[in-house]
């Protein structure tokens, strides 16, 4: 991971050249729940301008970075970051909270992230997460690989989504997506079961023939169907 990350820098730097404020290591890797295999290296890059010429320049090292099976870099302007930090709620205080800066700046260290579209942005993205997971099933049933796929595919993001359900009702969530989903499940009451099972899978604990699969994905829907619904309800109470 470390050789990668350095690798991609350097191309970075030789690309963008003196353009180049920071680059940002964010998600599981940042939070230390990054699983070879499974996990992508998510990247930031912050310009000091931004056209079509200079990423044209980021082109290659992206197309790289790629290549290795981890999404293009993110790319944002200084100014950029602070005019959206509104609409970006929850990626920016995930980043802001669970970063390493490989190169630069740190210029989270002082972003403010404003909250008075988080808890309407939590909601959307879980009924949104939520559809496109059902719609994504449609495509699979009776296919145990796919399914699996599926899920392993999906949970980061409900992951995050469960921890920043818990900020916008007003609780302090917790940095690993373990604890947040524990404690809505214990809130909320539902089986964390589904979770476990997709945790171990990641790990290597337990091997994909010894997992019910049709019986997992319907905890691991009910269980977000749950969370959707509930954060709705209690969202919509407190307003």
């Amino acid at each position: 991971m470390e050789k990668a990350l350095n690798r991609l820098v350097e191309k970075l730097k030789a690309a963008a050249g003196s353009n180049l404020k920071s680059v940002v290591l964010y998600g599981s890797a940042a939070r230390g729940e990054f699983h070879h295999g499974h996990s992508d290296l998510n990247v930031l890059c912050v310009l000091d301008k931004m056209d079509a010429a200079e990423l044209e320049k980021l082109s290659a090292p992206a197309a790289w970075w790629e290549q290795k099976g981890h999404p293009a870099p993110l790319v944002f302007t200084l100014e950029e970051l602070r005019n959206a930090a509104d609409v970006f709620a929850i990626e920016l205080m995930d980043i802001r909270d669970s970063r390493r800066v490989l190169y630069g700046e740190d210029v989270f260290a002082g972003l403010e992230v404003p909250t008075r579209l988080h808890a309407l942005q939590v909601e959307r993205e879980l009924r949104t997460n939520l559809v496109r997971l059902r719609q994504a099933y449609l495509r699979a049933p009776g296919n145990n690989s796919a399914v699996l796929e599926l899920m392993d595919a999906s949970v980061g993001g409900f992951k995050t989504l469960f921890r920043h359900a818990l900020i916008a009702l007003g609780t302090e969530a917790p940095k690993s997506g373990r604890e947040a989903i524990e404690h809505l499940a214990k809130m909320m009451n539902f089986d964390p079961s589904p979770f476990q099972t997709l945790r171990e899978l990641r790990e290597g604990t337990r091997k994909r023939g010894q997992v019910d699969v049709a019986a997992t994905f319907r905890g691991y829907l009910a269980a977000i169907t749950r969370v959707t619904e509930e954060v709705d309800r209690r969202l919509a109470g407190r307003s």
